[in-house]
């Protein structure tokens, strides 16, 4: 059965303006979503950063029936709903300062357990299977939560493995529950759960794989472990987004180091040169360094990058732009600023990232560089 406040949390959070932090500031200042839902439309300025723009679409009722087939659409599939501002949340994910506001949940998730997130590109080579082969077999007897995003390569194998040595696995998907991406690991998310597994997702059924929903799902996979093992991954690979996630909220990254004429190293090996990630050096080193309770504290690069000129696209100027006149804005409110949904801007706000134009801080607040 399920409750009001959830009914309502998913209403408000369906707002488009209403990101996660816009949320999160609606009901701690309301107490409640059903609070928030009847009286923020007409007492937004009791919150603070909050404009008549923002609380626009607020009880319009065609969210709140939105809402209720979500809650119908829920209990037919067995989904529990997990409510961050209840603190509902996995512990470290409810941490961070731009977690989901709603997190969806399929199977089981123990959250007295250590966590590590391994991740990596879908096209992994003999030479990272062996190591998440190796990786697995070395820690068959440790009481883990494996974490990682359920697509090909990296990811299939880190579940597989789990699965393999007994080890629960949580998958972080990129959409909703009505559907599965990639469709060939099907059978794969039944056994997650078969076996002690989970599989999360901060998107409802609405929310169809797009290309913008991977990079939030990123966080997710960052957030809720105290350390992130980069696999392989090319320069500007989908893992890259990971590991930024991980340092941002001062986390232990890891990352496999490998030949630089191998294109899926050489994105493992610039997180190492630049002190985002330590570099593997043995499965006993790593082992003897997954102190999950240890803070990462990043080192200032040793090997700064030389300043050149970059064309940016015109999306990029506007959002630059907008960081450069609004220092430390925050994401929902440069999507208000913009007229842009969050979920458009946070992809190129990684693309200006890795060009080194902007810089992200916790609460996904972002400053032009």
């Amino acid at each position: 059965m399920y409750s009001e406040e959830q009914l309502y949390s998913i209403a408000l959070r369906e707002c488009n303006l209403i990101g996660d932090i816009n949320f999160l500031k609606l009901v701690r200042t309301f107490g409640t979503a059903k609070n928030a839902w009847e009286n923020a439309k007409k007492e937004y300025n009791k919150v603070d950063g909050i404009g008549r723009k923002t609380v626009s679409e607020i009880g319009n009722p065609t969210y709140l029936e939105f809402a209720e087939n979500e809650l119908k659409f829920c209990e037919n599939n067995k989904i529990q709903i997990r409510l961050r501002h209840l603190n509902q949340l996995p512990r470290l994910l409810n941490e961070c300062d731009d977690a989901p506001a709603i997190l969806y949940q399929k199977g089981n998730f123990d959250d007295s357990l250590e966590m590590v997130s391994i991740v990596g590109t879908r096209n992994m080579s003999l030479y990272g299977k062996q190591f998440i082969q190796d990786f697995f077999e070395e820690t068959k007897s440790g009481n883990y939560i494996s974490v990682s995003g359920l697509a090909l390569g990296v990811d299939k194998e880190v579940h597989e493995q789990s699965i393999q040595n007994q080890i629960a696995t949580v998958a972080v998907l990129a959409h909703g529950f009505h559907t599965l991406y990639p469709a060939k690991n099907r059978k794969l998310s039944e056994k997650i759960i078969e076996n002690n597994g989970a599989l999360f997702t901060e998107f409802n059924s609405s929310r169809k794989p797009d290309r913008e929903n991977f990079i939030q799902r990123n966080r997710v996979v960052a957030g809720i472990s105290p350390a992130t093992i980069v696999v392989e991954t090319a320069f500007g690979g989908g893992s890259i987004s990971t590991a930024t996630f991980a340092n941002n909220y001062n986390r232990e990254v890891f990352a496999l180091p490998g030949k630089i004429t191998d294109k899926y190293s050489q994105g493992c090996n610039q997180l190492i040169f630049q002190h985002k990630a330590s570099a593997i050096s043995t499965i006993k080193d790593l082992i003897n360094s997954l102190d999950f309770n240890k803070s990462y504290h990043k080192t200032e690069e040793l090997f700064p990058r030389s300043e050149e000129t970059i064309q940016l696209t015109e999306n990029q100027k506007i959002i630059y732009n907008s960081i450069i006149e609004n220092p430390q804005i925050t994401l929902d409110d440069l999507a208000q600023k913009i007229s842009l949904p969050s979920h458009k801007i946070l992809p190129i706000i990684l693309e200006l990232e890795l060009l080194g134009k902007v810089k992200s801080y916790s609460g996904r607040q972002f400053a032009a560089i």
